[in-house]
């Protein structure tokens, strides 16, 4: 049975990972057959945001200990991802993504990877293992795969233009489309990038899982 690694990047879409694109991940992957285990980098989030207020509160919370609510407490500190005990890797979106996984919110075309990210990243590439990365974590692909590999984030042009800087190609994408890299094995699809509701996102994350299964 394939095994997937699931990269979670806290809990909640503007300060963690986006739910909905986090649980339709975990659903897709069920149906298609697949085993999955969630990890998460236990690290202090950039900062915790009222979801609705939107207002950023005087708060610290752990990335891990925040990812744990929506694998219901079955996930893993990032530390103890090893590659070879898995076939591919999912990073759902959510501004975590782009806040805790590394600062491209924050540095856009300067960004840095948090360490453990790059290096679990880097592993499923070297070992030509395919990868899907939905909404804003595409961000990341630049950071790991050659210059000029495939991503998306759909068609927001100013995110768009600082992943071109960092090294990929962007490729503009429907909602309900994904962009693959056939010699990266690397997928991506806009999600909530574009999204304006569940069934919007769920139609381009499960071409995603899909293709990622057919991809092992």
């Amino acid at each position: 049975m394939t095994k997937v690694a699931i990269i979670l990047s806290g809990c909640g879409v503007f300060d963690g990972a986006e739910i909905h694109e986090s649980v339709l991940t975990l659903l897709f992957l069920e149906q298609a057959g697949a085993q999955y285990q969630c990890f998460a980098p236990n690290i202090d989030q950039l900062h915790v945001i009222n979801h609705l207020t939107g207002e950023e509160q005087a708060q610290t919370r752990n990335v891990l200990v925040e990812a744990a609510r929506i694998a219901r407490g079955e996930i893993l500190d990032l530390k103890e991802l090893r590659v070879d005990e898995y076939d591919a890797l999912v990073l759902p979106g959510g501004f975590g993504a782009a806040k805790n996984l590394c600062d491209f919110a924050l540095k856009g075309e300067n960004s840095v990877l948090n360490a453990d990210v790059e290096r679990v990243c880097q592993e499923f590439a070297q070992q030509q293992k395919p990868a899907a990365y939905l909404c804003i974590a595409p961000a990341i692909i630049a950071h790991i795969y050659p210059q000029g590999t495939k991503a998306t984030i759909g068609n927001d042009a100013d995110t768009a233009a600082a992943m071109e800087k960092l090294g990929a190609q962007h490729v503009d994408c429907r909602v309900d489309d994904i962009v693959v890299d056939e010699q990266a094995k690397v997928i991506s699809t806009p999600a909530y990038m574009l999204a304006g509701s569940v069934k919007e996102a769920a139609s381009g994350i499960e071409k995603a899982i899909n293709k990622l299964i057919s991809l092992v």
